[in-house]
């Protein structure tokens, strides 16, 4: 981690998870719907297909002392013809313990991970309501850039449009 990024709060871990455990999966199970309504439970199917993937890195945060799982970080890593990227999704730090840091501890450990990866940049989105979480991405080093974002549902049966506003067919949805 160079000088000039901060570094992860006292008190605060971040670990990449290689195993799903019943703890992992409880503690993600709490945390999914603070990130989305509509998301369904995560099954731990579900959990060990992200911890398997070779695309993917999940990150959890961790009070020092207890060993608490205080938040989450997903990692995607792919290669594509103009080189290796990076996308950060499903970003969710527990309601009681958010202004600790927890959140900056885990982008941080992303980009320095995207980075080992050879990737040169790290994009991720993150919806206008989302005040704090904007303002965390551009203390971080993060820019906004102009370009249009689009998403299709692919639900069986689904006639839903995404909305400007949302985002997603589902405005309840905030991932």
């Amino acid at each position: 981690m160079s000088a000039d990024r901060p570094k992860a709060p006292d008190g605060v871990v971040v670990d990449e998870v290689t195993k799903v455990t019943p703890e992992v999966l409880e503690a993600l199970r709490a945390l999914v719907p603070e990130l989305s309504t509509s998301a369904p439970p995560l099954t731990g199917a579900a959990l060990e297909d992200i911890v398997q993937s070779p695309a993917t890195v999940l990150f959890v945060a961790r009070d020092a002392t207890s060993g608490a799982i205080l938040g989450s970080l997903t990692l995607v890593v792919f290669n594509a013809p103009t080189g290796p990227r990076a996308w950060i999704e499903d970003v969710v730090v527990a309601s009681q313990t958010r202004g600790r840091g927890v959140g900056a501890a885990l982008v941080l450990a992303a980009v320095d991970r995207a980075g080992v990866a050879g990737s040169k940049t790290v994009d991720l989105t993150s919806r206008p309501s989302r005040e704090a979480a904007n303002r965390l991405y551009v203390r971080l080093g993060f820019v906004q850039r102009e370009t249009n974002v689009y998403r299709r549902n692919l639900e069986a049966g689904s006639t839903r449009k995404s909305t400007p506003e949302s985002g997603s067919a589902d405005p309840s949805s905030r991932s």
